[in-house]
């Protein structure tokens, strides 16, 4: 196995590997959850696999989610037993086997506002789901609790105290949805896969009435090239359609239909609400999630349509204001908006039957083929992405000639995982041997795993790395370095956003933190004094953008505001 370095140098060896004429078993297009995972998938049954990313890995849906791997509760209320004992098995995956160093247990408070019959009635269905999570993989969490009022306050004193009469404690688990995405993708490549990052496909390659591969442009150089396939795997979640679309004159079944359901979320720091716990309190529509994360809390979601810019959402001050009411409900002391620190929108892909086609869409996601040579999967929930993947490949290779192996991904684990729980209990040693604090050790193994070792030999090389980076402290210098020498970042956004979370994390969403990545990035990425003050100017932009939408009434003026800013710094 390989080492699973993503750099420049193995993104343009992948990209001429790719372009090379050669034949491969699977193209992978879209390199959010679903499709990373189906690179893995398909690299682990011995196929030679390439796969495609237009923007950086995770940069869509996977990134934006609430971060949370959980059977989600909701499901039961609609019997759907089968999915959340499927969603269970997988948590205790990812916890106990396939990615220990990403995902982690966190325990929840339901509070109850009725006496008797809804402790009865939420009480039977949490049961139900610890009963569900016993079988096989999916055990390994401590069981539920019933809280009295003053036990519910204990754990989470801001809690109102006329706002519940008790409260249910039960346990999930929560991930760095985009840290986890791009560790799939350096699996895959560890495993042969071949992955370019910032490269879009423009059309689809055809013979005799089948796909046969894509062609594609790399967007950093502007270059066009074609990759040939035996069977193309679309991956592309909410872009679905747009992909589809490239699609004319082939005469593609219209089999489902993918549409976008924007969530957004409020990060605030922790100080602002006294809780040991999460929380899920549910609401008219639906459920709200108060989520522990570091030194912060994640506050979510919304759920509302979703038909402007699919690149970059916008989150308007409606939004803000929808979780603020709702999540102030519950809580002694309101949230303002002075108190939000970071706000991030994400579109969902929502699945619907197309109306030409009788095609059942079984566990919220779908796999079809419209037309020879290209599988479509879409549709599905973040923990299950491993299932997702393995349906999509299963599709695939029944398009290819030779037997091939049946997924085995439920038995690899990631990078980083492997040793894990060993290298966690010598933290205090290794951060007496690399002059850290023990809690920057522990920071960086839960984001690493047991590569934290080619961090350290990171900071063993440069002792300035292992200084807290300016404007982020939570973070070290040697973490930025790393994103772009083997994470795969090309751009100082990718890095601010998707490796690090410093983009919501900070009080200025990383605005200072950019003017000291960037410099630190350059070398890496090949980038001149103009390209550092390009990359700068660019992100702060972003974010100014981003705060401008925030203030707007609605959908379209926040859409429309974003766009206006942007253009207004590029010009």
């Amino acid at each position: 196995m390989q080492t699973g370095l993503i750099s420049p140098q193995t993104r343009a060896g992948a990209l001429a590997a790719l372009s090379s004429g050669d034949e491969l078993d699977v193209l992978v297009i879209g390199a959010g959850v679903v499709g990373a995972g189906s690179a893995l998938d398909a690299a682990t049954r011995g196929l030679s696999v390439g796969l495609l990313e237009a923007r950086d890995f995770a940069s869509g849906t996977s990134s934006r989610s609430s971060k949370l791997i959980h059977g989600g509760l909701r499901y039961l209320e609609m019997l759907d037993f089968s999915l959340v004992r499927e969603a269970l098995r997988e948590r205790g995956l990812l916890i106990q086997r396939l990615a220990p160093h990403l995902v982690r247990p966190v325990p929840f408070l339901y509070p109850l506002r009725h006496r008797a019959w809804e402790r009865l009635y939420a009480g039977a269905g949490v049961a139900l789901y610890d009963t569900l999570a016993l079988s096989g993989w999916g055990a390994g969490l401590p069981r539920h609790r019933h809280l009295s009022k003053t036990e519910a306050l204990r754990a989470f004193p801001s809690l109102r105290p006329d706002s519940l009469v008790g409260a249910i404690r039960y346990y999930d688990a929560q991930v760095d949805d985009a840290r986890h995405t791009m560790f799939l993708v350096r699996t895959a490549v560890a495993y042969g896969a071949q992955v370019a990052s910032r490269t879009e496909v423009i059309g689809f390659r055809r013979e005799d009435g089948r796909v046969a591969g894509v062609r594609a442009r790399d967007l950093e150089t502007g270059r066009e090239f074609e990759v040939r396939a035996k069977v193309v795997i679309n991956a592309t979640g909410v872009w679905t359609g747009d992909s589809q679309a490239l699609l004319a004159g082939l005469g593609a079944e219209d089999q489902f239909r993918v549409t976008a359901s924007k969530g957004i979320h409020l990060v605030v720091p922790r100080d602002r609400i006294s809780g040991g716990t999460g929380m899920i309190l549910r609401t008219v529509t639906s459920v709200l999630f108060v989520i522990p994360w570091d030194r912060h809390w994640i506050i979510g979601t919304t759920d509302t349509a979703w038909t402007l810019d699919k690149d970059d959402p916008a989150a308007s001050g409606r939004d803000v204001d929808y979780l603020l009411d709702e999540v102030n409900k519950a809580l002694a002391t309101p949230l303002t908006r002075d108190d939000v620190q970071g706000v991030y929108a994400g579109l969902r892909p929502l699945l619907s039957a197309a109306a030409s086609t009788t095609a059942k869409l079984s566990r919220e996601h779908a796999v079809g083929t419209p037309v020879p040579g290209l599988v479509v999967v879409a549709g599905g929930k973040y923990t299950t992405y491993r299932v997702m993947a393995k349906d999509a490949v299963d599709a695939a290779v029944r398009d290819l000639a030779t037997p091939v192996p049946p997924s085995c991904t439920d038995q690899v684990p990631l990078l980083g995982a492997t040793g894990y729980q060993a290298l966690w209990n010598r933290r205090a040693t290794l951060a007496r041997q690399a002059g850290l604090q023990v809690a920057q050790v522990e920071h960086l193994l839960r984001r690493y795993g047991t590569l934290t070792g080619e961090l350290l030999a990171l900071i063993a090389g440069d002792p300035d790395l292992g200084e807290p980076v300016a404007g982020a402290p939570d973070y070290l210098r040697a973490e930025l370095v790393y994103a772009a020498t083997h994470e795969g970042a090309r751009h100082l956004e990718d890095v601010l956003s998707r490796r690090t979370r410093i983009s919501i994390e900070t009080p200025d969403r990383g605005v200072a933190a950019a003017r000291t990545a960037a410099p630190l990035l350059a070398p890496a990425l090949g980038w001149t004094e103009a390209d550092v003050a390009h990359e700068i100017a660019a992100y702060t932009a972003r974010v100014a953008a981003a705060r401008a939408a925030q203030q707007q009434p609605d959908d379209e003026s926040a859409d429309a505001t974003s766009r206006t800013t942007l253009l207004a710094a590029a010009a």
